[in-house]
């Protein structure tokens, strides 16, 4: 089965815990805080493996969390960094974050790796907080955890030349007699249902990777046939190939075919229309075939060059291999994600325009609980050690340096109301 599309969650894993410990040994009085620091946590990286050639496994595991720190020892001993979790993924593979749409990673190429997921930095151990006015701290922090999203996976596959065009019109016949492939070919339409990769080589020693791209119809661009799955395949190739039935043996006009296929690819994405094409007139063995061909030249207005071939009785196809190794000479690859052109001479800074992030947020419950939460109020929640009274007060002070005690009091708080962080409650004391 071809996967090429998949949504996973991934976690890096949680720093270790930090550790309250004290020095105590014959003949050293007072011997100071010894509590070490909590190791980072995994992050998951994904790399490229260039044998696999599908999302597959990923329709069985859905869940990455990475492993976390080990916690910190006594005698200011540190935890142990997590080992990174690997994940192999086909070349091809664009990771996208489901919630922002933002491109992660384009991966490419073998033994290309990428984070995806970090893990959390370790807890400080009770050494860290050591101060002249406080010798002897009885305070640590948790590990910071992991990041965690949903990401969608895309295959685009790797292939310099793509075959398109309306089912039946010999896309297959043509990639099995050019390269060793072998794809079902059948007298029905939508026979290829996956795409199909072959490598081709030319007489004289050149050689590309030809992809049959199961067949398009009108409306492919918005989810009509099964052409519409297979389009995102199409934005890697550098050269179009566009296979025509000049025989018309379906009764459709080939010009018309010609127009549609071509409007499909610009629905999908206006950037297809910058690959070079090379229009293949197939079937030429067939009666009717010269006719139509002389018809679909003269209502040809576009410059692209025609090649009269039938892939049944490989008539023409030595002179096609050789345009096309020729076209891809000239034809420079197409990055899927645009970056900012690098000039060497001119230095650009470009300021993007952020919303700032809020620290936290106050809304109330019918109830009449106040409820807090933001991104960086509920980190520092999750790393602070609630079993020690330093601890809570540290916390105390930081929820007060964020400004949270005036805002509540500002949202009517008033002695004894009740005060909601995650799942946890608190009372609001004066």
């Amino acid at each position: 089965m071809f996967v090429d599309q998949v949504k996973i969650y991934v976690k890096g894993g949680d720093g270790g815990n930090g550790m309250v410990a004290f020095r105590r040994e014959k003949y050293v009085p007072k011997g100071g805080p010894a509590g070490g620091d909590g190791g980072k946590g995994a992050d998951v990286v994904f790399e490229v493996e260039e044998g696999l050639r599908t999302l597959m496994d990923f329709r069985y595991q859905r869940h990455f969390k990475a492993p976390r720190g080990e916690h910190g020892m006594s005698k200011n001993q540190h935890g142990k960094n997590a080992k990174d979790m690997v994940v192999k993924v086909p070349p091809g593979t664009i990771v996208t974050d489901d919630k922002t749409g933002e491109v992660i990673a384009d991966l490419t190429e073998h033994g290309q790796r990428a984070v995806i997921a970090k893990g959390g930095r370790g807890g400080r151990g009770n050494s860290r907080f050591a101060t002249p006015a406080n010798p002897a701290p009885e305070l640590s922090e948790n590990g910071e955890p992991g990041l965690e999203r949903e990401i969608i996976l895309e295959l685009k596959l790797l292939a310099d030349v793509g075959l398109v065009g309306f089912p039946s019109v010999g896309k297959s016949t043509l990639l099995s007699v050019v390269s060793s492939a072998r794809p079902k070919i059948a007298e029905y339409h939508f026979t290829t249902i996956v795409p199909n990769l072959g490598m081709v080589e030319t007489e004289d020693g050149r050689s590309f990777v030809l992809a049959d791209l199961p067949g398009l119809i009108e409306g492919a661009h918005s989810g009509v046939g099964l052409g519409h799955q297979f389009l995102r395949h199409i934005e890697r190739t550098r050269v179009i190939v566009h296979v025509i039935d000049m025989a018309a043996s379906e009764g459709r006009d080939p010009y018309d075919d010609y127009l549609t296929i071509n409007n499909e690819l610009k629905e999908y994405n206006l950037r297809l229309t910058e690959r070079p094409q090379i229009i293949v007139a197939n079937k030429m063995d067939m009666p009717g075939a010269e006719e139509n061909l002389k018809e679909f030249k003269a209502k040809l207005t576009d410059d692209v060059p025609v090649f009269a071939i039938s892939a049944i009785t490989r008539q023409g196809l030595r002179d096609l291999l050789f345009a096309i190794a020729d076209k891809l000479e000239d034809t420079p690859e197409f990055p899927l994600v645009v970056e900012e052109e690098a000039d060497q001479d001119v230095h650009r800074v470009m300021y993007k325009h952020e919303a700032e992030q809020q620290e936290f947020m106050i809304t109330r419950d019918p109830d009449g609980t106040f409820v807090l939460s933001g991104e960086k109020l509920e980190r520092l929640f999750k790393m602070t050690d609630f079993s020690r009274d330093e601890s809570v007060r540290r916390f105390a002070r930081q929820l007060r340096g964020m400004g949270i005690d005036e805002a509540l009091r500002k949202k009517g708080a008033a002695d004894g109301d009740t005060i909601k962080l995650m799942d946890y409650e608190f009372e609001f004391i004066e």
